[in-house]
């Protein structure tokens, strides 16, 4: 009974501090919600990409769409950290309450926060360690990162059902006062005060991977991405696709096949001669760095006609790689994709033949595509009707 006292006593001294109180935690889980909203929605999008579903053709444009959204999924991932850290330390004390549940109703919210709490912090631990390419588990991580978004989303709505007349009065009861700190402790408004600023260097820290200007200040970012060979960074060299003798055989041939009237083989020294069209595409990866470059290649458009495909032909194409094993060693062109004019297989970036890391002899690029849909080494164009 003494040990409950004092737990009593201990959690009723806490709940009466500042940084414990409800206007806190409310304040506190309208910041969560929206970011975890921003992290759904951007995060959605980056699996529609991965995983296009057939009746939602992704389009090509705007040229840089997935490289801002991608982007704004990484930089609110690390700022969502501290705001979780914070909102976690400013109920705590509701955990001891007691008796735990005063109802069914009441053990019901209680059990949703479960899902809710242990799947924030799967989602911001494994995405952390995905960006930092640590992979302390044996699953694979985008089925598990996208269905435990689904479950922690759900979670979450249905905690602000319960929540939102509890938060709704925390925040608009007239002349809320701001609790004095004890001597020595952080009130209310400094509590936040510091949230703000650690949500906010984390994401200055972080977004210079996406944002130029904020690149001297890269600190948490998985990479500078104006580091690497011709100013773009490289994931998976050519050694690490196996590819280092097939793309570099002059035997090389590019074919087109499939749904063509003829069926084509080109080599390197013809795709150097047919690459005319030049553009200014990003390559975005998924870790949340980009970076823009100057391509030249041969336009896919071209190629389909070479093959015999008509203008208005509405066709998918298959892009395969020299890579004989892999998760993306292909990827797919929709047909609005396929007829974009800067969707193209390059065989030069910034002024210079393409390094074999880069995709020797040449490589997809494509505007507003993830860059592991970005195919390198290049042995293959699958047509196929839409």
């Amino acid at each position: 009974m003494k040990a409950l006292r004092a737990l009593e006593t201990a959690r009723d001294d806490a709940l009466r501090r500042p940084v414990h109180d409800a206007r806190t935690a409310a304040i506190l889980g309208i910041a969560l919600g929206v970011c975890f909203l921003i992290c759904f929605l951007t995060g959605f999008y980056s699996h529609l990409q991965q995983h296009p579903a057939g009746w939602l053709p992704i389009p090509p444009r705007p040229a840089s769409l997935y490289r801002v959204t991608q982007g704004l999924h990484v930089a609110t991932g690390f700022a969502t950290v501290p705001l979780l850290v914070a909102k976690l330390w400013s109920v705590y004390p509701r955990l001891f309450r007691w008796p735990p549940v005063s109802g069914a109703a009441h053990a019901a919210e209680r059990i949703m926060v479960l899902p809710l709490v242990c799947g924030a912090v799967f989602l911001l631990f494994s995405g952390v360690a995905n960006v930092s390419r640590w992979y302390p588990w044996g699953f694979y991580f985008p089925a598990a990162h996208y269905w435990v978004a689904w479950i922690t989303v759900g979670a979450l709505v249905a905690h602000i059902g319960a929540k939102a007349s509890a938060a709704r009065a925390a925040l608009t009861r007239p002349g809320h006062p701001v609790a004095a700190a004890a001597p020595g402790t952080l009130g209310r408004r400094g509590f936040l005060a510091a949230v703000g600023v650690a949500a906010g260097v984390v994401t200055v820290t972080t977004a210079g991977q996406t944002l130029p200007a904020l690149r001297p200040l890269t600190l948490f970012a998985q990479r500078r991405p104006d580091i690497g060979a011709q100013g773009v960074p490289v994931n998976r060299s050519a050694i690490q696709a196996g590819v280092v003798e097939t793309a570099s055989d002059p035997a090389f041939r590019l074919r087109i096949t499939g749904a063509v009237a003829r069926p084509v083989e080109l080599t390197a020294s013809d795709l150097d001669r047919l690459a005319r069209r030049e553009a200014e595409l990003p390559i975005a990866c998924v870790e949340g760095w980009s970076v823009s470059a100057c391509w030249r290649g041969v336009p896919v458009t071209e190629l389909l006609a070479a093959a015999g495909v008509a203008p208005d032909d509405d066709v998918d194409v298959r892009v395969e790689s020299l890579q004989a094993d892999g998760r993306y060693r292909a990827s797919e062109l929709n047909h609005l994709q396929a007829r974009d004019p800067d969707t193209m297989l390059a065989v030069a970036v910034n002024g210079e033949r393409l390094d074999l890391d880069h995709g020797y002899p040449c490589r997809l690029i494509g505007p507003n595509r993830a860059g592991v849909l970005q195919t390198k080494w290049v042995r293959e164009l699958v047509v196929t009707p839409a």
